[in-house]
């Protein structure tokens, strides 16, 4: 397997397939570079050097006990572009992967990174405040924590459900994606999801996106039930200056596996525009 291990000895575990300009994924919680593989291969075989990493405590990277914070996963992805000398690069999230994006270029700017793709992504703020009252209310990321600590591997089969918009009228439930999901789920570490709840919850990525000075993609399915588009990303395209909003009619919140065809074509064509 391919590691990098970073400065405080944590190993993170990545692919890198193919060759020429690279697209790197930050995958979503509570999942693994295992997501992106069809947009991967999609883009490997159209001459793009494709790379994605197990964020820390997830798949295949080192069950951390601390560190599990956007700070920490902002600097494993920079530790990442520097190891593999990274350069021009195309730099995509999903979900919380969404949130290390934004994090990342609020750190480390964009001196590597030559676009970006926010894709169903948590940025500005989850989290239901004064100040955003259009965000879900703790209760909501309290039942998460606890149906995780309590039955995760029940509660990950019946989070994939609407993950996927599985639940809406109408939908074809697909039994293998709710396996995978599972399966990327069961692999992290259970004390480095628990963490990562309160990350992708009540970071306010609304700093970071005010430093975005690349081309952004800023993509989202108006039927997601996981991050509400209203909340997140009609929030993000107005803070992200000459963001491209692109809307899903009726697509959930995992739309890069249910709609991943018409996904791969509009991410190709934001990369070579």
């Amino acid at each position: 397997m391919s590691t990098i291990t970073t400065k405080d000895g944590t190993d993170i575990f990545y692919k890198d397939w193919g060759t020429g300009r690279p697209v790197v994924f930050s995958h979503g919680w509570p999942l693994n570079a295992d997501a992106w593989d069809g947009q991967m291969v999609f883009l490997g075989e159209r001459g793009y050097r494709v790379i994605a990493h197990d964020r820390r405590g997830h798949g295949r990277s080192s069950q951390t006990w601390t560190g599990n914070h956007m700070d920490t996963y902002a600097d494993d992805l920079a530790e990442l572009f520097e190891a593999l000398d990274l350069k021009d690069a195309i730099l995509v999230g999903h979900s919380t992967g969404g949130g290390e994006v934004a994090h990342y270029i609020g750190r480390h700017g964009t001196s590597r990174v030559a676009k970006a793709v926010l894709l169903g992504a948590v940025p500005p703020l989850m989290l239901k405040t004064d100040a955003n009252p259009g965000g879900l209310p703790i209760e909501v990321f309290d039942g998460i924590r606890t149906n995780t600590f309590n039955n995760r591997s029940q509660f990950f089969k019946d989070l994939a459900v609407p993950f996927y918009g599985f639940n809406r009228e109408g939908a074809t439930p697909n039994q293998g994606a709710i396996d995978a999901f599972w399966l990327q789920g069961m692999q992290a570490g259970i004390k480095s999801v628990l963490d990562c709840i309160q990350q992708f919850s009540e970071t306010d990525f609304t700093e970071d996106l005010k430093k975005f000075d690349i081309p952004t993609l800023v993509a989202h399915g108006d039927a997601d039930q996981i991050v509400p588009i209203g909340a997140s990303a009609l929030l993000t395209a107005k803070l992200v200056k000459d963001a491209t909003l692109k809307i899903y009619p009726g697509a959930p919140h995992g739309l890069a596996t249910t709609h991943q065809d018409e996904f791969n074509a509009d991410l190709l064509a934001f990369i070579e525009s």
